[in-house]
């Protein structure tokens, strides 16, 4: 079913460059002080005097993209156009460090970027930061009272910038200061840096080489060696000068173009929404990337924004307040994306909004008051989604409304939707043809034109949708959704098997009791969390499928299932973490894998499994004690596995014989003289090893991407070309080398490494960071992102970093 397709709401001029020049790197080679980048002013801020082109007024703009609608509306209701744009963020000025907070005594490495600045209040929360490199980058500015919060700093770069000015006492709050490097700057000896000279004498082995520019007269000589009355002000030496940063609203980011108050990012691969982007846009395009979430405020600095687009991403959630204080915008464009639910309040405040493309997601429930604050929408799209259902009073605020979209949703034509064909008699703005899909004698009827008297709820039509039956009365969505598309729901069982299916679907009904997986293409089992939503579920079947992974804690939440199928699959070792949460698990079944080896964490914590099947695997060893843990264990088959009997199993033989557990009698298969004889019939002195034959010891093969190397909880994938992290690096990862690379983002997956104490991301590519760039990696100490061409830093960039 294709979505409805309508064309640009405004004019796509493509003039004039909206902000910032294009920057080139030199790798690692060091730039000149002296050189700034192309786009400076004469102070070394960026100069935005763009003159915006005029943008047609609302009403008109909304009255083309309406006809543009029903124009292909009319050619065989072919849907509206899918065009992405990314997102882009907000919650930062300039080329600028905005406030950064850092988890306790992480070096943070930030040379070699095209930082410009350093504001005021910069670096507030990160008080235990020990090691700041700003070497090599543009900076001209530093506001008073940038580094205040720095008391444990030890290590301070400033050379290699533009810097002509500093503060008075701005280094006065270091007291641990052992490493400081100013020279290579820009640095005007007047009256305003004569108390530099006395503090550098001060700490004679720090600062070395810190040389003025100017003036003439003192040009090229040591700061330290010049006497107080030599910086004058020319008769001026009481004036005191407060450093404020004077910066552009934004810059265009490097991969877009930005043109008469319009940026343009289609098509850039980016997985979230840029920061630092001009104040005075009118119109962003993040269409056709990767974009996945909308986080809070994400446009609120951007005041003047009319329209939004962001089609075709992958976006799944959206903050509440993600288009807070847009109250100039006009047309939000999200169709093609995942979108499940719209959050309560999301179009709050959106008063000039005229054009609101939700179609081709998969929602599947609007809350009653979604659309309370959209008194002048003139169109809506709600087409091709997953709605069964509306509340009564949905569409009472839109008083504009002149078009809606409600075709390719599965309605269910009962008496809770009666409300909805009344509606749209009359009120006959639904022009997309929207029809019952049930019940039966209903379905494929178009719901205006259905008589009010057969919308009714008798007791064999009584269609239960979960968080509906008082969905009218408390405007609410409930957190149950409707059966994964492909897969059929019938009482509590899902049934997605035989759908070709590469990953557990990302939302599953509430009431879920049996999950039925199998004959698919899975290759890895995620930590998705989504069996912390399904407190009913009592088996899982993934028989036949790819399943080389399951990642540590995929199945946590996952406290009431007690069956598990893996059965042919391509699992090579089994550990605990890959089980974590099955604590009531009874049933495992591991058959007709690829498992070679069993230690003694393979099963831990599955106290209550009773029957355990490693049947026809290639386990050829298994270390003592290693079902010592599964104290409720009553049947274990073994069978048609090429067990090793020799001296290293001798405790299984003897184990087995001594516990009343249905085993299937497991036989030998080397050496020779004992292959084809049961375990435990074997005598304890034939389990022998030849001299020299040492013991083979069982731990979990070593996950290691193809394109790196791994020792221990260290990984090297540097100078790979690589663009995106590789699949298969491990979860306990401590050190991961990413340098010489060609990242032009922050991974977002690697926030799923908890344990990541070192990162290196030097020599890369990347602009900017978004918000929260590094969540959930509270163990981090050492941070590289040097020889990059980062322009500015969010002020939640390292949130989530942080020690807990």
């Amino acid at each position: 079913m294709s979505p409805w397709r309508g064309d640009r709401l405004l004019s796509q001029s493509e003039g004039r460059i909206f902000g910032a020049a294009n920057h080139g790197r030199d790798g690692r080679a060091e730039k000149s002080p002296r050189g700034g980048p192309g786009a400076l002013g004469e102070k070394g801020t960026w100069s935005h005097r763009c003159e915006h082109s005029a943008v047609s007024s609302a009403r008109g703009a909304v009255a083309m993209e309406t006809a543009a609608v029903h124009k292909t509306a009319h050619h065989s209701l072919v849907g509206l156009s899918r065009t992405g744009d990314p997102s882009l963020h907000p919650q930062t000025l300039g080329l600028q460090i905005p406030s950064v907070r850092q988890p306790a005594g992480l070096p943070l490495d930030l040379s070699e970027n095209l930082l410009q600045a350093v504001p005021r209040k910069a670096f507030r929360g990160a008080t235990d930061l020990k090691n700041l490199q700003l070497d090599k980058n543009h900076i001209s500015c530093i506001e008073e009272g940038a580094f205040r919060a720095l008391r444990g700093l030890e290590v301070l770069t400033l050379n290699n910038n533009n810097i002509s000015s500093i503060p008075i006492s701005s280094f006065n709050h270091m007291p641990k200061l052992r490493t400081f490097r100013l020279h290579s700057n820009q640095l005007i000896c007047d009256c305003h840096l004569g108390w530099l000279s006395q503090w550098l004498r001060q700490r004679p082995t720090i600062g070395l080489f810190t040389q003025c520019a100017g003036p003439s007269s003192l040009r090229g000589l040591n700061v330290a060696e010049i006497q107080k009355n030599e910086f004058s002000c020319a008769g001026q030496d009481d004036v005191t000068r407060i450093h404020i940063c004077s910066f552009s609203s934004g810059s265009c980011p490097a991969m877009c173009t930005c043109s008469n108050g319009i940026v343009d990012c289609r098509g850039k691969g980016l997985t979230a929404i840029p920061a630092n982007l001009p104040e005075t846009m009118t119109e962003i395009r993040l269409e056709l990337n990767g974009i996945k979430s909308i986080p809070p405020g994400a446009f609120s600095s951007y005041k003047k924004l009319r329209r939004i687009d962001l089609s075709n991403n992958q976006i799944s959630e959206i903050a509440p307040d993600a288009f807070q204080g847009l109250r100039s915008l006009n047309s939000l464009v999200l169709y093609g994306n995942k979108i499940t639910e719209l959050p309560k309040g999301v179009f709050g405040g959106l008063y000039a909004l005229q054009l609101l493309l939700l179609n081709a997601n998969k929602i599947n429930c609007i809350r009653a008051d979604a659309f309370a604050d959209l008194q002048n929408l003139s169109l809506l799209s709600l087409y091709d989604n997953k709605i069964q259902t509306l509340a009564k009073g949905t569409f009472a605020t839109l008083r504009a409304i002149q078009t809606l979209h409600l075709a390719q949703n599965p309605f269910i034509c009962d008496c809770n939707l009666k409300w909805l064909a009344d509606f749209l008699r009359a009120n006959p703005i639904e022009t997309s043809g929207a029809r019952c899909a049930s019940p039966r004698r209903l379905a494929n009827k178009r719901i205006g034109q259905i008589k009010s008297k057969k919308f009714r709820c008798s007791p064999k039509e009584q269609y239960f949708i979960p968080g509906t039956e008082d969905y009218h009365l408390n405007s609410e969505c409930h957190s149950d959704v409707v059966c994964p598309a492909k897969c059929r729901c019938e009482a509590n069982v899902v049934e997605c098997s035989n759908l070709r299916l590469t990953k557990i679907p990302e939302r599953l009904p509430q009431a879920t009791a049996e999950l039925r997986l199998n004959n698919n293409e899975i290759t890895v089992v995620e930590a998705t969390g989504i069996f912390k939503k399904l407190p009913h579920l009592k088996k899982i079947n993934l028989s036949n499928n790819k399943v080389s992974e399951i990642e540590d804690g995929a199945f946590e939440g996952a406290a009431s299932v007690s069956e598990l199928h893996l059965t042919v699959n391509q699992l090579e070792s089994v550990r605990s973490s890959m089980f974590r949460g099955l604590d009531g698990l009874r049933t495992l079944m591991l058959r007709n894998n690829r498992i070679n080896c069993i230690h003694n964490d393979s099963f831990t914590g599955l106290r209550n499994v009773r029957l355990l099947s490693l049947y026809d695997n290639q386990i050829n060893i298994i270390s003592p004690g290693a079902f010592d843990t599964l104290q409720s264990l009553s049947t274990l088959n073994l069978l048609a596995n090429p067990f090793n009997c020799n001296c290293h199993l001798a405790w299984l033989g003897d184990w087995l014989r001594k516990r009343k557990i249905v085993t299937g009698n497991p036989r030998c298969h080397n050496p020779d003289f004992l292959r084809q004889i049961p375990l435990q019939d074997v005598a304890f002195p034939d389990f022998r090893c030849e001299e020299g034959e040492e013991e083979t010891i069982c731990f979990p093969r070593p996950q290691c991407p193809q394109e790196c190397t791994c020792l221990d909880t260290v990984v090297r994938c540097s100078n790979k070309h690589l663009k995106s992290l590789p699949k298969g690096i491990p979860k306990n990862v401590t050190e991961l080398y990413l340098d010489g690379n060609q990242f032009i983002l922050i991974p977002g997956q690697l926030s799923t490494f908890h344990y990541l104490q070192l990162v290196d991301l030097s020599n890369n590519k990347i602009s900017f960071l978004s918000n929260n760039s590094f969540t959930n990696m509270s163990q981090l100490t050492t941070l590289i992102l040097s020889y990059n061409a980062l322009q500015c830093i969010p002020s939640l960039a390292f949130e989530g970093a942080q020690e807990r």
